[in-house]
């Protein structure tokens, strides 16, 4: 599986997380998931998050981050790092899903289709496809804060944690 760490940068094990989403889960809250990733000497960093956020008196929000360096010269070109991520987030959250049904959850995939000057506008239709089509409701840039913000955020941090 993955190494993951909490917001703080504490290591945490994929166990720990899915108690923090069970409690989460039955307050009522939302999960969010998404990836990103960075182009990166020859290959890329991929970081994925998992966001709890809106649980019943929760006031702001945790998350949990793995991160991963991929030598592949492919991982440059940009739909192969964009099928890689929405893959990642799909299998997180059917990782998450296989143990809670009925959870509230968003997947965030970190592609835009109303700003026609993006790169990844012209593959939005395939990827909220691959996304709906897994079970699961999708977000997009601007509203993809778990891919456009947490994990990118991760993905551009200068070391990695493993």
């Amino acid at each position: 599986m993955y190494t993951w760490f909490a917001g703080s940068g504490q290591p945490t094990d994929f166990a720990q997380i899915i108690e923090a989403v069970e409690k989460h889960y039955f307050n009522n809250g939302t999960v969010y998931i998404g990836s990103d990733s960075q182009p990166h000497k020859g290959g890329c960093v991929l970081s994925s998050a998992i966001v709890l956020h809106g649980a019943d008196e929760q006031k702001g929000g945790i998350y949990f981050v793995t991160r991963e360096k991929i030598l592949s010269k492919e991982m440059t070109v940009l739909v192969t790092r964009i099928l890689a991520e929405t893959e990642r987030t799909i299998r997180i959250a059917h990782d998450i899903a296989h143990l809670f049904p009925d959870i509230k959850m968003e997947v965030h995939v970190d592609v835009s289709n109303t700003d026609r000057q993006n790169a990844t506008s012209n593959l939005a239709s395939m990827i909220v496809g691959y996304v709906t089509g897994n079970g699961f409701d999708c977000k997009i840039k601007p509203e993809a804060f778990a891919a456009a913000s947490v994990a990118d955020k991760h993905s551009k941090m200068g070391n990695l944690h493993d």
